[in-house]
Parts: structure tokens; sequence; C-alpha cells
């Protein structure tokens, strides 16, 4: 059964148990500050186990794109090394929120298993919760007594806390859970060793296939459980797994999920799968490690130095780094799979077809520069060889290797043996521990459990028409971290802050008590369809009503940046063409961000014509037409753009200007009259087909011209008033121009007597032409003169000291046959002397520089320099 079917399969199974086929989520998180990637499939339905959004469908199913490569669930030091670990997977699942439980779980898990898929039930093992006497759990008796319907009682297993009790994270909903596991190892296998024996013991061809979870506890902040007040189910099958059973093979990497990519880099490298470890672990890792990059650059995370970005960077770095140590791949070439994966994938997964120009450039470009990199790396790891007394590397100089310049420590330590040399490993994870302890203590967050004061079904937020309102709080919270202290969350019971989303800031203000106290929000977040209102402290009577209030004046700012970015966008579209698409955007009071793909700089003139565009549709004077809770369908009919990566639901909200449509929940002004103007700031690469541009509008362009004028004022003045001040700047660089020469001319003269005076003062020690001296020139002369001297005069060591506007600077030049016969090295010369004149440099052994801050040490270290010979 080929993949398509077995995925078509499952969904149309939940879909005649009156489950809602729902696509897959974007595998990016944007709005949730918890995770960074969809790491399960029940993370795009968090908002209803915690209740904090209305249900419409009470029954779910799909499949979901997950990664798995940071945090809790990292997988990705398996990937590749074994054949059933992946960074990106597909999870299939059936939800039911508050409807069904247990029973009807189990019964269609078991249907679908064996009698859909007719999968042989002697391979198939369950587990349940045997429970756990700290926490005061019991055995779940109840799925045990179910499952005894149908499978043999010797073929239920009992599972503990940490394989059967499934839990969001350290707070939330949570409950035992019951495993489905299969073996498909051969009748010998099977006679020596019991599959019971292997379940959960991470054995390739004894694997869980299918988790169901009864979800039903809460998990407060102090550990304590309490009952949900409904219980739903969350399942999760892995795709993978599941096709490996189908397709009768024994491994993931054997099923046409895979085989298409492995074919490919086989035809691309010449090597062939199956006949070495090593280059099988390499095609298995890049055939896994491209799925993931390329959606989640098509789901909108690009590869970064920081954050989420940088996850999906260390992904393809180690791709990259299997391709050029085992597959002997010094060029670009995983970009090249996408082709494929676009063919396998696209027509369930539509987003791969739609941005496959945009993620086959992205990782090209991610690829040329990683072997860049590599080859930089390799010659600084001959430096640090070059450098190490003894057979042993230091640990800590692979860690600034690692560090500093993304050298992989698998490569170091492989370079190192094949040189017979060895890597202090234990040092490597020190200083490796302690980076990590540094980044967890300024990421870690403490949370309190949320203090309930009123039932709320779900936050209305009425800032698209109201800036301030009466409101009661819901609930609230403490939160504390390293980076910004103590804080509290406040929810709401309705709400005109703007959260952060979309792109667009949170909203600041206050709540005014009825005695008139006030208590500043600092900021507005979402997380799980909450509102949390940010505030340093707590009102003294949080049960009080108050007046909240959100800051006008820097909302009307945000407005006015928000909708010229959908002007923007048009405009973009209309100047270089309907390829462009928004990659990313930033909304504040003071400027606009703005990311598109397009695959080649703006020119100035387009810069124009884009600036003249956007201000047209100012002066036009376009009314905002807004459409709220629109059904989806109707808005792409009426000619909104939707967004790759962006989460929306049944409904929709879209903004009009003009022809500008678009899917947004940002708040926007009225009239595009009040945007004023429209500036562009700045325009340059983001990533390979990634351009940004920086704009600001309103009060900020206005303060912009302002300044721009008085220092046109200014510059007039310094110019006399002339008329034609640029004429007058012209004249002035070509007359400052003809003096630079005149300089260097007469620089080029002193040197030519300097240089005849040195030679006079050159001595000869046991053969070697010697000279240490201080010649106040730039540092450029003085190179040329050593240099010079160098092709006139034998055996010379040549070394001088020099100031310059208050710097001091050091030149050590050797002839090469001394360098070779003594062991001369100026680039050890300069960096002991440049001690003394408080700096550092180096060179080669022929010719080093430094530079430092102390002029005075210049004599001392002139002097001291006769000392190495």
């Amino acid at each position: 059964m080929k993949s398509q079917d077995i995925r078509k399969k499952f969904l149309e199974f939940f879909e005649s148990k009156q489950h809602k086929i729902v696509p897959s989520a974007s595998m990016v998180l944007k709005d949730d500050p918890t995770l960074m990637f969809v790491n399960a499939g029940m993370v795009p339905f968090k908002e209803y186990f915690l209740g904090q959004r209305k249900i419409v469908n009470t029954r779910v199913t799909d499949s979901q794109k997950c990664l798995r490569v940071s945090g809790k669930h990292n997988d990705l030091e398996e990937v590749g090394i074994d054949t059933y670990h992946h960074t990106l997977f597909e999870m299939l699942g059936n939800w039911s929120f508050g409807d069904y439980f247990k029973q009807e779980a189990i019964a269609w898990a078991w249907e679908l298993l064996t009698e859909v898929y007719k999968i042989d039930k002697d391979i198939l093992y369950v587990t349940i919760f045997e429970g756990d006497e700290s926490e005061g759990l019991a055995k779940d008796t109840e799925a045990y007594d179910m499952w005894k319907d149908y499978i043999a009682e010797d073929r239920i297993l009992l599972g503990n806390k940490k394989d059967n009790f499934w839990e969001m994270g350290a707070q939330g909903p949570c409950g035992p859970c019951s495993e489905i596991h299969v073996d498909i190892r051969s009748a010998e296998e099977k006679a020596k060793t019991p599959g019971a024996d292997l379940v959960n013991m991470d054995h390739p061809q004894v694997v869980e296939i299918w988790n169901l979870v009864f979800m039903q506890f809460n998990r407060k902040a102090d550990g304590s459980l309490e009952n949900l007040p409904n219980q739903h189910i969350d399942t999760g099958m892995g795709f993978e797994r599941l096709c490996m059973v189908l397709q009768g093979v024994q491994s993931n990497y054997d099923t046409d999920v895979f085989t298409p990519l492995i074919h490919e880099l086989e035809s691309k490298t010449g090597v062939v799968y199956g006949k070495s470890e090593e280059i099988d672990i390499a095609l298995r890792v890049i055939s896994d490690h491209v799925r993931a990059v390329a959606f989640a650059i098509a789901d909108g995370q690009l590869p970064s130095s920081t954050g989420a970005g940088y996850v999906i960077r260390r992904i393809l770095r180690r791709a990259i780094r299997y391709g050029f140590t085992f597959l002997n791949q010094k060029e670009a070439f995983i970009y090249q799979l996408v082709e494929v994966l676009s063919h396998q994938m696209g027509a369930y997964f539509p987003e791969i077809t739609a941005q496959k120009r945009l993620v086959k450039n992205v990782i090209k470009e991610e690829e040329a520069s990683f072997l860049r990199t590599l080859g930089q790396g390799l010659g600084l790891l001959d430096n640090v060889i070059e450098a190490t007394k003894g057979k042993e590397v230091s640990g800590e100089k692979a860690f600034e290797l690692y560090d500093t310049f993304g050298f992989p420590i698998d490569l170091t330590a492989l370079i190192l043996s094949e040189k017979g040399y060895s890597l202090n490993e234990s040092e490597f994870d020190a200083a490796l521990q302690k980076q990590k302890n540094r980044s967890r203590a300024a990421a870690e967050m403490d949370m309190d459990d949320w203090v309930i004061l009123k039932e709320d079904d779900e936050e209305e937020f009425v800032g698209y028409d109201y800036l301030e309102t009466q409101v009661k709080i819901t609930r609230y919270r403490k939160v504390t971290s390293k980076k910004d202290g103590e804080l509290y969350q406040l929810v709401f019971n309705l709400t005109p802050f703007y959260p952060e989303g979309g792109g667009q800031v949170g909203d600041r203000g206050f709540l005014e008590a009825s005695n008139g106290d006030v208590l500043h929000i600092i900021d507005t977040k979402k997380e799980n369809n909450l509102i949390m209102h940010i505030a340093k402290d707590l009102p003294k009577h949080v049960t009080d009503s108050f007046k909240a209030v959100v800051d006008a004046k820097n909302r009307a700012l945000s407005n006015n940046n928000h909708s010229a970015t959908h002007l923007l966008h048009q405009a973009l579209r209309a100047v270089l063409g309907t390829h462009v698409e928004q990659k990313g955007s930033l909304v504040n009071a003071k400027y606009l961000r703005f990311d598109f793909s397009h695959f080649s700089k703006v020119t100035p003139e387009q810069i124009d014509e884009i600036e003249e565009f956007v201000n047209a549709r100012i002066r036009e004077k376009l009314e905002l037409q807004e459409f709220r809770n629109i059904p989806m369908q109707q808005a792409i009919e009426k000619g909104a753009m939707a967004l790759f990566g962006e989460k929306y639901g049944d409904t929709v909200r879209m903004i009009q200007f003009g022809n500008s449509k678009e899917l947004c929940g940002g708040t926007h002004v009225d009239n595009t009259d009040a945007i004023w103007y429209f500036k562009i700031s700045g325009e340059g690469a983001v990533a390979a087909g990634v351009r940004r541009i920086e704009a600001i509008t309103g009060k900020v362009a206005m303060d912009f011209f302002l300044k721009q004028d008085k220092e046109l004022v200014a510059v007039k003045s310094s110019l006399k008033n002339a008329k034609d001040p640029v004429k007058a700047i012209v004249s002035l660089q070509d007359e400052n121009s003809a003096l630079k020469k005149e300089i260097e001319t007469l620089l080029k003269e002193k040197a030519k007597n300097v240089k005849g005076s040195l030679k006079a003062s050159i001595q000869n020690i046991d053969g070697i032409n010697f000279l240490s001296t201080r010649i106040d020139m730039n540092a450029g002369a003085i190179k040329d003169i050593a240099h010079e001297l160098g092709g006139e005069i034998d055996n010379l060591f040549f070394f001088a000291g020099a100031e310059n506007e208050g710097k001091a600077t050091l030149t050590s030049y050797i002839a090469k046959n001394l360098v070779e016969e003594k062991g001369y090295d100026a680039g050890k010369i300069v960096r002991e002397l440049g001690r003394l004149i408080q700096g550092g440099g180096g060179g080669q052994k022929f010719f080093a520089t430094a530079g430092g801050k102390n002029p005075e040490g210049l004599s001392e270290a002139i002097e001291k320099v006769k000392e190495y010979l």
C-alpha cells in the first residue's frame, strides 16, 4: 500500500466516525511563547484542551507535521543512526474534545489496524498505565478491561509513568495513555526472544506505532493533579512507522516515504545504499533532514543565527556535514532534493509546491555558506593542531571552533583521529554545558498557577472599536524570570488591548480602579487564546471593576504602519511581480519591517516606484473596508490573500483598502489619509530569495523630513550658502581627491629618503642584516619599505615601531630563508611584543603586524626584539 493511500485511509476511516478532517497546521509556531515548533499532533489543539477556545467540532482527524529537535522532545542525535527516529514526521491523529473517551478510542484503533489495514493481530502488543503511588494514581484497570475484549491478556503490558502517562509540559492537561506496539521481526527472532520483552526497549523492529492519550487531569504548578472539567482523547500514530509495517519492510527508510529521496541521492552522489554503514547513515540523515528544513522554510521559518531559525540551520548543517564527510560532496547539492519532495508530498501539503523556488534557493545559499565555513574551519583547525603540544587537542579550543565558527565537533574529532591526535572531550563537554546553563538560566521562567476569579468561556477582544472600556479580571498569575524579574499576567472578561501577533506589537496603557489608582500595562501578549496583560504589580483589589485604557497615541502610530504594510505588499506585487509573498513583518509605533520573496536586489528606481505607489494610495484617501467573521472560503473568493504558515479559523477577518485585500487580525487606520506619508528607510537581503524593506510613516516620517531639512540648511551654511550645494560638494570632493594624490606623491618621496637612511643603519650580526627602529609613518608605507628592503638586502631581519593618531603599531619582516633555516616567526614576535603596547596581532612567519593603544611601550619593544636573534 502506497504511503499516500495509507494516509488517505486513516482520514477516511475517522471521517466515517463523524470526525472532521482538518489540514495540518503550520509546523512553525509564531504566537506561542512556550514552543518553537509543533512537536506533537495535539499542539494546534492546546486551546481546546485548556478550555480557552470555544469548541466547534468535538471530533477531528488530521495528519500533522511535527518537528522534534529541541527541548524535552529531542530526537536529533538518533536520526540516521537508527532507522525509526526522525526530525520531521507526520502524526496521524483522531481527537475528541469532551465527546467520546476510552471505549471508542480503543475500539476504533483496533478496528482500523486489524480490519482496515489488516495488520496481523499476533504482532501487536498494547501497554496501559501501571499507576504511580507517589502521584496517588491507580492502575488504569478501565483501559485494561477494555483491551481484554480485543487482545490476549499476555499481550497487555504494564507501563510506568515515563512511558504511559502523557503530559503536555510541566503544567497543564495530562493523563494516562495506552500505546500500541508492533513486532515485525522474523519468526526465528521471535522464537528466541518474546516481543513482550522488547517493548519500549529501543528495538528497531519492535516499535510503538500509536499512542492513545486519555486526557483527564490538569497538572498544577506545585505538581499536584486535579480533574479536568471534561475528558478528552488525543491520539498520535507515527505515519512513517505505520508505512514500514504496511509495506512489509524493516526500516522507515525502506518505505516509499524515503526511497525516492534516497534514490535521488544515490544518483547525485554515485554511492549505493546498503553497502556501507557510514554511507547509509549519511543518506538517512540527509533524506530526513531535507524534509524538516524544506517544510520549515515553506511554513515561514528561515535559517538564522538565533531561536527557531538557528534550529533549522543546525539541522541543515548536520546534513551538509554528513554529505561533506561521507559522500565527498564539496558543492551544494541538497537543494536539488526539494524537487523530489514537492512531487512526493505536494498533493497533501500544497505549501511545499507553492514555495518550492524559495525553499530551493534558501537551502542552496545556506549550503554554499556553510561549505565556506567548513573550509575556513579546516584552516583554523590546522592552526590549533600546530599550536598543540603533545597529541591531545584542547576541548576548549575545539569548543571555540564549534561555538564561534559553527565547525561541527564530530568533524573535529574525525579529522584529529585521522591525523593521530585525540580530543579532550571532557573539556569540550564542560564548555558546552556552561553555555547551555547560561542559556537556560537566561530563558528560565517560573509560572504560578492561574488564580481564577471568574469563570469565562472566551475573552472578547473589543479593541477594533474601542480604546477604553470597563473590565473585570477573570484570572491572573505571577511569572518570574531572570530577564524580566517578577511580573503579573492579567486576563480580563473583555479587552481593548491588542495582543502581539501577526507582526504587530502588543498594546500598552493602563488600568484605572474605581478609587483612581492606576496600574500600568507594559505589554500585551496572547498564549493559547488567552490575551494576557503584563504588569509589574497587581491591583490592590483584584475583584474590582477597572477602566482599561489603551495608549491611543502609540496605537495610532502602529495603525499607520500596519496599514502601510498592506499597501506596501500590494505595491511590491505591482512593481516587482506577483511572485512576491510576505515572509514576515514587524509593526510598531516607530517603523515597519516587511520581508518578502524576491530573487534580486530592489533597484533605486524600483524603490522610487514602490514609494510612489504607496503614497498614491495614501493620497486617494481610501476608506477601510472591514469584513469580520466571514467564512474563509468567502474571503478567498473576494480576492483576499492568505499567507502560508499563518493559522486561520473557519471564519476570518478581511481588511480592504481599495484593491488591497488581506486576511488580517491587526489594527488599522480608518482612512489611508491618516498615514500621511510612506518613506522607505532601508532595503536588503534576509536570506537567499528573501528581501527586507524597512519604512516609516506619519509623524516619524515628518520628523525625518524636518531633520533632513535642518541638515540641508547646516550643509548650505557650511558651504557659504552655495546656490547649488550638490555642485559645491562635488567640487570639494574633486579638490580633496587632488590633494590626496599630492600627499601620496610626497609620502613616496619621503619613503625613498627614509629607505636610504635606514639602509645605512642596518647592522650585520652573525650574517644576519638586522634593523630595529622607529619610523613614524603609516602602516602601509612601512610595509612597502620593509618589502623593498627585503628585495634589495639578503638575510634581512627588519622590525619597526610607529605611532599614528595616538595608536602604536609594530611591523616585523624576516627573509624567508631565515624563517626556514633559523626557525624565526614574525607572527610570534609581534604577538609577544604586542603586549608591551597593550595590543596584539599576527600574520605569517615572514611578515606580521600588531597594533596597540600604548605608544609608550614602543621603545622597549624596539630594543627587546634583538633578543629573538
